[in-house]
């Protein structure tokens, strides 16, 4: 395979295995696509502010790296130690899954008020940035040359993940009101969790 072609698809599972989790942010994108409202504004929020920190991650990241070359190796080892711990986390949710759901009978929320909430669950919510700046840009490092590929990956992953739980919400809502289906989800993030921390501790040796 590609070497672009692979940073981009780690990009795309690392992106995916992050943002797939029952959470505030994807409840609400959940609720207004099932209640059919300002559903592109809430979509598009979401993914373009995905890209901007993970484009904000790879940049800061990269430019650490390059002052202090090192360094790469202790990303590599910090990294994999984050998703071994993020993948633990994962078989820990799949052994009590929840189920994600949302109330479809509300009353209709104006475009600013959609607006304005889907931009607070994510820019105010920490775990972004620790997903998207701090561990997709320090992992991106570990495709030197194809850093940016890496991150279109993770960019296409949250757009496409997005979009399907927008416009898709009325097929999604039975899928993921069930807990088997978390449980199953959650094998499979904590699977792609520990593949790619040992490709990193791989790479270190």
């Amino acid at each position: 395979m590609e070497p672009h072609l692979l940073a981009a698809l780690s990009g795309l599972g690392l992106g995916l295995s992050l943002i797939v989790a029952i959470g505030s942010q994807n409840a609400f994108v959940l609720r207004q696509g099932l209640r059919r409202q300002r559903v592109g504004a809430v979509v598009l929020v979401c993914a373009v502010s995905d890209v901007a920190l993970i484009a904000t991650g790879v940049a800061g990241a990269g430019a650490v790296v390059e002052s202090r070359p090192a360094l790469l190796d202790v990303v590599r080892v910090a990294g994999a130690v984050f998703l071994t711990g993020y993948g633990l986390l994962a078989a820990r949710r799949a052994l009590r899954p929840q189920a994600l759901t949302a109330e479809p009978t509300a009353p209709p929320a104006s475009m600013a008020a959609a607006v304005g909430t889907a931009l607070a669950l994510t820019w105010l919510n920490p775990h972004v940035y620790l997903d998207t700046v701090v561990l997709l840009g320090s992992i991106a490092q570990s495709h030197p040359g194809r850093q940016w590929w890496f991150a279109a990956g993770a960019a296409v992953g949250s757009a496409l993940w997005f979009t399907a739980l927008g416009y898709g919400a009325a097929l999604l809502r039975p899928v993921f009101a069930t807990p088997r289906a978390w449980r199953v989800l959650d094998v499979v993030i904590a699977l792609v969790m520990f593949a790619l921390a040992g490709s990193l501790v791989v790479a270190v040796l």
